[in-house]
């Protein structure tokens, strides 16, 4: 399970580097965050669809409520009573729930990198050779009380050894020269993508007990 995520400030060059984006005009780069949590707001990269800033299918950044709202959900989102914000690699494709995503929703989440916990004790994981990563994930736009809504998953998967010997899954973690096939729903089957990334791409360290509240926020979570 992959519940906390952070995000240091990713400028724009930076996520132009890595794929083509198309920013929104006059907007400033997402700021950072370190405590994301489930039911929060936070950018996602996808292709756009119709009637966004940018043209339609170019690859936008957009605020997205995380916690998947399959798009067939037609109640109130206080009637939601099943977990969606992580998605498991092994039943995308014959998921109710994530199966039409999985087809025609892929987005990637920026990040910098993740918590897991151990016996109570917070680790933080972080690229060891880069600034920022993607997890390969899942978005949705739903129809709640009248209002579009979206909404996204992370895609996990088993741990590498990194991460073994403390959580027993770990997010999706797309190598660059990824990213647009992972977001091209018309590529081949995808599911090759989704498995640990090499052990020797994370580094890890004691996280500050402090982002366990989810009210906590600030650099000084990370440990570091």
């Amino acid at each position: 399970m992959t519940a906390r995520f952070f995000r240091r400030a990713i400028a724009w060059t930076d996520y132009r580097v890595a794929i083509d984006l198309v920013a929104p005009p006059g907007i400033d780069a997402p700021e950072a965050e370190y405590n994301i949590a489930p039911s929060q707001v936070v950018p996602i990269l996808r292709r756009a669809p119709e009637g966004e800033y940018a043209p339609r299918h170019s690859i936008q950044i957009a605020p997205a409520f995380w916690g998947l709202v399959p798009v067939w959900w037609k109640q109130p989102l206080s009637e939601k009573k099943f977990s969606t914000f992580n998605a498991r690699a092994e039943t995308l494709a014959d998921s109710a729930t994530f199966s039409g995503a999985f087809r025609q929703g892929r987005c990637l989440v920026p990040a910098s990198g993740f918590y897991a916990w151990s016996d109570g004790v917070p680790f933080a994981f972080a690229p060891t050779r880069a600034k920022w990563l993607c997890f390969a994930g899942l978005w949705s736009r739903a129809m709640i009380d009248g209002s579009e809504f979206d909404t996204f998953a992370i895609i996990t998967t088993e741990p590498n050894l990194a991460v073994a010997g403390i959580a027993t899954s770990m997010p999706v973690i797309l190598a660059p020269q990824h990213y647009t096939r992972w977001l091209d729903t018309q590529a081949r089957d995808p599911h090759a993508l989704l498995k640990p990334c090499p052990s020797d791409a994370l580094r890890c360290w004691p996280a500050n007990p402090a982002v366990g509240n989810v009210r906590n926020q600030g650099q000084e979570l990370l440990g570091e």
